[in-house]
């Protein structure tokens, strides 16, 4: 397992340093009740407006499908090279499971498919604002399964990675664990891109230790935000997998790229998985000096840094 830090430029960490300053002064990510999401994600959706039109500009369409058995049918974004596709990105979104759509991701995965030459599958979960967090589990391996076992000559020939970022980094290695039941399946990812997600819904040390001061997410609050997500479950039911992943099987596994911030709560997640994937797979993690939770989307030179190592072992593993 490769723990060593990316190797980032002190300019690249001042300008972090910078940026979090300003990060201090906002509100955290919370999770209480329905009201706040539902309208986080209003917002949403009206800032999504036009989004077309800057993919078209881009040379690419976007197409909504509607997959798997009638009785569980679950919604995907399909973004797919101007050439022919050297493999799959199947990408889980983040949103602490109660806001975010498949559409938040586009310039993330944009980025995939100019730099990869693949396409990308974005999953369209259900949300936890009205579903129990096993019901986007099963949206998640209900994807999963259509792309993994189609034999559409569009996507069975292809290598496929699995990527997700926190909330949906939590949703990619519990699909992965799921999986475990159709091993002809899982034997078809391979490769796994998760940043910073979380991983032990009872708290890790990291998680539990964190100061009112932390950055982007409530840290003191984000044990009672997994009871809330997770209600009827005592702790010691929240640490199975898979709701947990970090406590699963990862026999079988496929390598893994994994990333943290060295300002995160939930950086312990990234640490813990990484050992206990690394005794069956190849991983390479790495602890992002002075970054925080959700750093690919701000504007500074680690996340470009961190996308450009994230694309180039992509490439590698698309060409084994």
């Amino acid at each position: 397992m490769n723990g060593k830090a990316l190797e980032c430029s002190e300019h690249e960490i001042v300008q972090m340093q910078r940026f979090n300053r300003k990060l201090a002064w906002m509100p955290r990510f919370r999770i209480r009740n329905r009201l706040a999401p539902l309208a986080i994600q209003g917002l949403l959706r009206i800032g999504q407006i036009g989004a077309a039109g800057k993919l078209a500009r881009q040379g690419i369409q976007a197409e909504r499908r509607i997959v798997g058995p009638l009785d569980a049918q679950v919604p995907v974004r399909i973004l797919r090279p101007v050439g022919k596709a050297k493999g799959i990105v199947l990408d889980f979104h983040g949103g602490g499971w109660v806001i975010g759509n498949a559409q938040m991701n586009d310039p993330l995965n944009l980025g995939f498919v100019k730099a990869c030459e693949v396409t990308v599958v974005s999953v369209d979960y259900r949300l936890a604002v009205s579903t129990p967090l096993e019901g986007l589990m099963q949206d998640c391996l209900t994807a999963a399964r259509w792309l993994l076992g189609s034999d559409d000559p569009e996507w069975a020939n292809l290598p496929v990675i699995v990527v997700g970022e926190s909330a949906g980094a939590h949703l990619a290695a519990a699909t992965l664990l799921g999986l475990k039941a159709w091993p002809d399946l899982l034997r078809r990812v391979r490769g796994a891109v998760l940043h910073y997600g979380v991983y032990d819904l009872s708290g890790t040390a990291s998680v539990r230790s964190a100061g009112p001061d932390t950055l982007v997410l409530d840290g003191p609050g984000m044990v009672e935000a997994f009871r809330t997500l997770t209600p009827g479950l005592t702790d010691r039911q929240r640490q199975l997998a898979p709701v947990s992943p970090l406590y699963g099987d990862f026999t079988d596994f496929p390598p893994a790229l994994m990333f943290a911030g060295e300002l995160d709560p939930l950086r312990d997640d990234t640490l813990g998985l990484a050992a206990r994937w690394a005794k069956e797979a190849t991983v390479e993690v790495h602890l992002l000096p002075g970054a925080p939770h959700g750093f690919l989307h701000f504007p500074v030179a680690m996340a470009d840094r961190v996308l450009a190592r994230t694309h180039a072992w992509v490439r590698d593993l698309l060409v084994i």
